[in-house]
């Protein structure tokens, strides 16, 4: 089959991309051969430049998104993604201006820090994660917060905040946790932020592929939506 020899892919997967809708579905002859045409070609090679860019699941919302004619619903998917890369691009670049200071006295004086403790629940929100996603770092080592001495709940502080967001950045960047726990003993070991800024270097080339990947996959995007006419 041309269409999955272009990309070195086998004729099942082309079948099964088919199947979860991330292509126009095919028709078929009198003997059910299926038919593809350029608007197939088209799609799976904007589906298989989104993957890179976006990640799985949200590559194919967008082209079951297209491939249905929903555009609007497509063209919302890619935004939510470059708003992520912004928003990590953001928080690497606040990270990066900390490294100085990271084995110093707390930071709890810089702008876009709480200026009060914030609850497990608090602190899960500003990250948009879950508060067990929070224990959990907190069980492999990576947070320490403090406890009310009444209630016996967890607060985060300034600091705390700071590693909490370091490790959410670390962890989207494919870090596991093992690895984050290091970097933060280390720092609070006051051994300097050479580990953090090493990490860090290799998440800001991370972002700097997935925004190239996402100029191509907006290319073979625009390409598809041409072609289908859509």
């Amino acid at each position: 089959m041309d269409l999955a020899r272009e990309h070195g892919i086998s004729t099942q997967a082309v079948r099964n991309y088919e199947r979860d809708g991330v292509i126009p579905a095919a028709r078929r002859t009198p003997s059910g051969y299926r038919t593809y045409t350029e608007v197939h070609a088209a799609a799976l090679r904007a589906y298989l430049a989104l993957v890179p860019a976006y990640g799985y699941g949200p590559g194919a919302e967008i082209m079951r998104a297209a491939t249905r004619g929903d555009v609007e619903a497509a063209l919302r998917a890619v935004d939510r993604g470059h708003a992520q890369l912004l928003r990590d691009r953001e928080t690497l670049d606040a990270v990066e201006a900390a490294v100085g200071v990271l084995t110093a006295a707390p930071s709890g004086e810089r702008p876009d820090r709480p200026d009060r403790p914030l609850t497990v629940g608090a602190l899960a929100h500003r990250l948009e994660v879950t508060p067990a996603t929070l224990r959990k770092w907190e069980r492999a080592g990576i947070l320490t917060p403090t406890r009310d001495r009444v209630t016996r709940q967890r607060l985060y502080g300034p600091d705390d905040v700071r590693d909490a967001e370091l490790a959410h950045l670390l962890r989207r960047g494919g870090y596991l946790l093992d690895h984050i726990a290091t970097v933060m003993r280390q720092v609070r070991a006051a051994d300097g932020p050479g580990p953090l800024a090493a990490s860090l270097d290799g998440w800001r080339q991370r972002l700097d592929a997935r925004g190239r990947a996402m100029l191509v996959a907006a290319a073979r995007l625009a390409d598809y939506l041409k072609t289908a006419n859509l």
